[in-house]
C-alpha cells in the first residue's frame, strides 16, 4: 500500500473531515436561528484559548472524559459494547468519596487507597454484568442501562446517609480530606488561574499508554483483539471468549471507575444528589468513537470534547445557545459513522483499496 492509499485509509483523515462537516452543520443551524456562526465561532475559540485558565479548565474537564472514553474505547475493541461506563464513573466515584471521608491516613497513601477502591467498585460493577452474560445469556446492553440506574439511586441514597451528609445539610456529601485531594501545587493554580487544575490528566495519559501497551504488546491484548475481531475464530484458536468477555467487562470498569475518583478526588471533592445522570459515560462513547477506539486517540478526543463543553459555556455571553455544541458533537458522531462510505468512495475515486 502506497503513501496515499494509507492517508485515504486512515481514521484521522475521516475523523477530521468529520469534525469539520459537525461545524459547517453547526453554523448553518446557527444561519437558520438568526444567529452569526462567526461570532459564535469566535467566542467557542477565544473561550478555551483566550486566556491559560480557560485551557487549564478544559484539560480539567477532558481528565475524566479520557478515562471513560478509554473504558468504552477498551470494550469496542474486544467486540463489546460498553453502555455501562455511566454507572461504573458513579460507583467509582461514591467508593472514592467514602474512602476519602471514612479513612485518616498520610497524602499519597490516601490517595492511592481511593484509586485503588474506585477501580475495585468499577471492575465489580462491569464483572457482575459480564457474570450475567456469561452464566444465563442476558444481554449486556440491557443489563448495563439497568445497572446505570442502580448506581445513580445508589449515589443518592448514600448522599443523603448521616455519616457522610454534610453537617449543613445540603444534597451533597462532606467534602473528603485534603490528604485525598489530587490538587496541583498552589503556584500551577496561581500561574493558570485555575483554582481546579489537579494531577488527573497526568493519571489520564498514564492510564491511556498502559492500555495501549496492553492491547498492542501483550499476549492478553492479542486475545483480547482476536475475540473482537470474530469470536468464533478466537475460540478455534483455543482462546476462551467467556474468560475474554470477563476480562473486558472488568477492565472497561476499572477505568470507568478510576475516571469517577479523578473527578472526586481532584474538582469536586464531594458527590452530590443527582437530578439527572451527569453523562460522563455516555460522553465517553462520543470520546471513543472520534479516538477511532485508539487509546492514545482517546486522550485528544477528550482534550477536543472537554475544550467543547468549557468553551460551549460561553455561547451565552453572545446570547448564542450552548446546546449548539452538542449539535456539533453529535454531527460528527453521525459523519464517523458513516466514513466507511466516504472511504469507499475517495478509494473508488482515486482508483485505491477499499
Amino acid at each position: 500500500m502506497n503513501k496515499k492509499s494509507k492517508i485515504l485509509n486512515s481514521n484521522a483523515l475521516y475523523t477530521f473531515i468529520a469534525i469539520i462537516l459537525g461545524f459547517i452543520v453547526g453554523a448553518i443551524l446557527l444561519l437558520i436561528i438568526g444567529d452569526d456562526p462567526i461570532v459564535a465561532y469566535s467566542k467557542l475559540f477565544t473561550g478555551v484559548f483566550g486566556k491559560p485558565k480557560f485551557i487549564a479548565y478544559s484539560i480539567v474537564y477532558a481528565s475524566p472524559l479520557i478515562f471513560t472514553g478509554l473504558s468504552v474505547a477498551f470494550s469496542f475493541r474486544t467486540g463489546v459494547f460498553n453502555i455501562g461506563a455511566e454507572g461504573q464513573f458513579v460507583v467509582g466515584s461514591i467508593a472514592a468519596v467514602v474512602t476519602g471521608i471514612l479513612f485518616d491516613l498520610p497524602a499519597p497513601l490516601h490517595i492511592l487507597v481511593c484509586l485503588i477502591s474506585a477501580a475495585a467498585a468499577g471492575a465489580l460493577w462491569g464483572a457482575v454484568v459480564g457474570l450475567l452474560k456469561v452464566k444465563r445469556g442476558i444481554n449486556e446492553v440491557l443489563s448495563y442501562i439497568m445497572f446505570n440506574w442502580i448506581a445513580f439511586y445508589l449515589s443518592n441514597y448514600v448522599v443523603n446517609i448521616a455519616m457522610f451528609g454534610r453537617d449543613s445539610g445540603g444534597e451533597a456529601t462532606k467534602d473528603i480530606a485534603e490528604s485525598a485531594e489530587i490538587g496541583a501545587p498552589e503556584f500551577l493554580k496561581t500561574l493558570t488561574g485555575c483554582t481546579d487544575i489537579n494531577w488527573g490528566i497526568l493519571l489520564a495519559i498514564g492510564a491511556a499508554i498502559l492500555m495501549w501497551f496492553i492491547m498492542e504488546k501483550t499476549t492478553l491484548g492479542f486475545k483480547l483483539r482476536a475475540v473482537g475481531f470474530s469470536k468464533t475464530s478466537a475460540e478455534y484458536a483455543g482462546i476462551s471468549s467467556n474468560k475474554v468477555f470477563m476480562i473486558s467487562m472488568s477492565i472497561s470498569g476499572i477505568l470507568a471507575g478510576l475516571g469517577g475518583a479523578v473527578q472526586v478526588l481532584g474538582m469536586q471533592h464531594r458527590v452530590s444528589q443527582f437530578a439527572t445522570q451527569e453523562q460522563y459515560g455516555f460522553q465517553g462513547i462520543t470520546v471513543a468513537l472520534i479516538g477511532a477506539s485508539n487509546p492514545i486517540g482517546c486522550i485528544f478526543a477528550a482534550l477536543f470534547y472537554g475544550a467543547m463543553k468549557y468553551g460551549g459555556n460561553k455561547l451565552t455571553m453572545v446570547n448564542v445557545p450552548a446546546e449548539v455544541v452538542n449539535i456539533i458533537m453529535g454531527t460528527i458522531i453521525v459523519f464517523i459513522a458513516v466514513s466507511h462510505v466516504f472511504k469507499r468512495l475517495l478509494n473508488k475515486k482515486t482508483g485505491g483499496e477499499a
